[in-house]
């Protein structure tokens, strides 16, 4: 029996977003019925793999490439109004689709000492300038001028090494609100950055079998418990009953794990509010280059994790950060000037998309390499950056294989067809 031979990128991505599972979500979403000469399966690919790399910056660029992959020539005002709000279910969905296909082949394992966890979740948000006219519908949080801003929440999966959930929501929503703790988040950490601190959060991860690990509050200042590991016993008693700040004057250096009560009410409940109380761990880990002490709060056990792990592990919220900056750097996130609130959340989603295809090529093309040493040396950013520039090639083929392909004629016939348009679109209008 010969060996199965590696899968290609195209039949990869293909398997990803098949051409039915494209028509029949465009059938379910309305987009269909409603646009009737748009076929689902080019506009979704020359969406992704054209704005979303930023090879096409405005509408009429756009409905260039599109004419030329699909062979149909299309008016500047009746492809602007394509952006319907079927489009944007439809890309929406497209994006919910795409993030469970990347969970089914995790990108990486978590580490020995995580192997007892499902995953490590980080939440945080980036948000997204809009063209000002746009300011009554989405107001932004403060600012002395007229602007507009939309928040796009993510959360990231290390072991999928991509997006497990995308949501829009206005820029003044509060970042705890962005958050719904539930039985999802059994046997998973969730690394809880300081705009998503509650305590209350902290006892509904715990009761739903889930553990977190967070920085503490510059105001928060608990009194410990009792004293893990790290001290002599007779320090441990003696900073027992004592708050934070006064055990960490006498630290020297020395990394503290203790375990300290917080105090917390919970959500009102017919009309009363409850006063509870949690003991957590909490570390103290003195940082050289900061030249000070980190403090994190966790419920993961100290025999799991020790107190450098819990700031090792805390470090990977850095994650989330290069992956807003690969959405805006790469995927053009950052490019809506648009009025338009349609083409707004139809190039977010494209954006989201753009970033999960590149993710399931970088995790094909390192599971394949006989030299994985090397690919570890690619960064998600540095790879964005070789995946925009040969993206291209990559749409001409995946198009070729649905069966459309580009010849010389079509592509001729579609520039002389819009040199002789007079009006250009561009994303403002």
């Amino acid at each position: 029996m010969s060996p199965r031979s590696p899968p290609t990128l195209e039949d990869s991505l293909r398997e990803m977003f098949p051409e039915e599972w494209l028509r029949q979500t465009a059938r379910e979403t309305g987009l269909i019925i409603r646009e009737r000469k748009i076929d689902p399966v080019i506009i979704f690919w020359v969406l992704t793999l054209s704005f979303g790399v930023r090879l096409q910056r405005t509408l009429a660029s756009l409905k260039r490439e599109y004419e030329t992959e699909s062979h149909k020539i299309i008016s500047d005002s009746s492809w602007y109004y394509r952006f319907t709000p079927e489009l944007v279910e439809f890309l929406h969905q497209c994006v919910i689709h795409g993030i469970e296909e990347l969970a089914k082949e995790p990108g990486r394992k978590l580490s020995k000492k995580l192997e007892n966890f499902q995953d490590v979740l980080i939440q945080d948000s980036t948000i997204v300038r809009l063209h000002s006219s746009l300011a009554d519908k989405f107001p932004v949080a403060r600012t002395r001028k007229v602007a507009a801003g939309i928040k796009v929440g993510v959360m990231v999966s290390a072991v999928a090494n991509g997006p497990k959930t995308v949501a829009l929501y206005s820029e003044k929503t509060a970042e705890i609100k962005t958050l719904k703790i539930g039985p999802w988040i059994k046997d998973r950490i969730l690394l809880v950055d300081l705009g998503f601190y509650k305590t209350q959060m902290f006892a509904r991860v715990e009761e739903n079998g889930g553990y977190f690990v967070s920085r503490i509050r510059k105001n928060m200042d608990p009194i410990l418990v009792s004293v893990e590991e790290g001290l002599s016993k007779t320090k441990s008693k003696e900073f027992a009953g004592k708050t934070v700040s006064e055990c960490i004057k006498q630290l020297s250096g020395k990394d503290l794990d203790a375990v300290v009560k917080i105090k917390f009410k919970r959500r009102v409940y017919k009309g009363k509010q409850k006063q509870d109380e949690m003991i957590v761990r909490l570390v103290a880990v003195y940082n050289d280059e900061d030249e000070k002490y980190h403090i994190y709060i966790t419920n993961i056990q100290k025999d799991i994790l020790n107190a450098k792990d819990i700031a090792n592990l805390y470090g990977a919220r850095w994650d989330i950060e290069l992956l807003f900056k690969e959405l805006k750097s790469k995927y053009a996130l950052d490019v809506l000037e648009t009025k338009n609130v349609q083409v707004i959340e139809a190039l977010i989603w494209t954006a989201i998309l753009a970033l999960i295809v590149s993710r399931r090529i970088y995790s094909l093309v390192r599971n394949s390499t006989t030299h994985p040493e090397k690919m570890a040396r690619y960064t998600q950013l540095r790879w964005s950056t070789i995946f925009a520039e040969n993206v291209s090639d990559l749409l001409t083929v995946i198009l070729h294989i649905c069966g459309i392909q580009r010849t010389f004629e079509t592509i001729y016939g579609a520039f002389i067809l819009n040199s002789q348009s007079s009006v250009l679109i561009p994303f403002y209008h």
